[in-house]
């Protein structure tokens, strides 16, 4: 589970969110490409856009579980 005291400021407002945890593998960007981009100055993915459709959030799910260090978080209000 992502540790939210330490989600990147680089995260757009929403409910996902990636901490300082992440290793860069890329996994996240390869599920869900329209949410999760690479940070080149932190070595790092970010959300840069939260995802609006059904299809964009099963994806973004995924990404999240498929982390491999739980560096994805799920805001749920």
């Amino acid at each position: 589970m992502a540790t939210p005291s330490l989600r990147l400021p680089e995260n757009v407002p929403g409910p996902f969110y990636v901490t300082s945890e992440c290793i860069d593998c890329d996994m996240c960007r390869e599920f869900a490409p329209t949410v999760f981009r690479r940070d080149a100055d932190l070595s790092s993915s970010v959300v840069f856009h939260q995802p609006e459709t059904e299809a964009e959030r099963a994806q973004a799910l995924e990404g999240m579980q498929g982390c491999p260090v739980e560096a994805i978080g799920l805001a749920e209000d």
